[in-house]
């Protein structure tokens, strides 16, 4: 696997290593919420018509299967 170059990686581990427990903490559960409203937010663009009830069966479906498992 050819893995992209992340120039600010350090930058970005250094600044985390700054940051008090708590302040990662927050920061941890701030990304959390991010990435589950892009994935909620690219359900609704890819199911735009369904129902409430319905959404939420694709997404604990869709959860499902991306649950950390290994094959």
């Amino acid at each position: 696997m050819n893995l992209k170059p992340h120039p600010n990686h350090r930058r970005y581990i250094e600044t985390l290593r700054r940051m008090s427990p708590e302040a990662r903490l927050r920061k941890a559960f701030e990304l959390s919420e991010f990435t589950k409203s892009l994935f909620v937010q690219g359900l609704r663009r890819r199911f735009p018509g369904q129902s409430e009830a319905d959404f939420h069966q694709i997404m604990l479906d869709r959860l499902e299967k991306c649950h950390n498992r290994r094959y």
